[in-house]
């Protein structure tokens, strides 16, 4: 089965792909291999804000973050010029939570991009991770996710 496919069965469309927010490209495709710029948790009603620890739970984190991994693949199909199935795999994903010093659960937070991707993708949805602590990250956002992905 088709990934778009496969998205279209688990009910989830993709967002357009969000535009670069400062001096940089959404993202950078050297031979096989496309690098996204780091993506920030933005759900239908807007920008998802809050810091772990503090005003946001660890599922509410993961939510956040699960919206990061939609981005970073809607970044993916822009680069492959709208064909997300020229996807072959998640290669990395390095995680950063919006959190209070003494905040650890930024695993869990970032599981919720890492989750949804081995749901999307299975197996090929499987990849190496960071998962760290920012004190503060763009415009309050809660968590922000770069990601490199193999193509065809």
């Amino acid at each position: 089965m088709s990934l778009t496919a496969r998205l279209a069965d688990l009910g989830i469309t993709l967002p357009d792909a969000p535009a670069p927010a400062a001096n940089y490209v959404p993202f950078v495709v050297t031979g096989n291999t496309v690098y996204v710029s780091g993506q920030i948790s933005n759900g239908p009603d807007g920008l998802i804000t809050g810091r772990l620890g503090a005003d946001m739970d660890v599922d509410a984190g993961a939510a956040a973050a699960r919206s990061c991994a939609l981005s970073l693949l809607a970044q993916v199909r822009a680069a492959c010029d709208g064909n997300l199935d020229r996807l072959k795999r998640v290669v990395k994903l390095t995680g950063f939570v919006n959190s209070t010093a003494d905040f650890t659960d930024q695993p869990k937070v970032i599981n919720g991009a890492s989750d949804f991707m081995v749901e999307a993708l299975g197996d090929a949805g499987r990849h190496a991770r960071s998962a760290v602590s920012a004190a503060s990250l763009p415009l309050g956002v809660a968590v922000e996710i770069e990601g490199i992905f193999e193509i065809e």
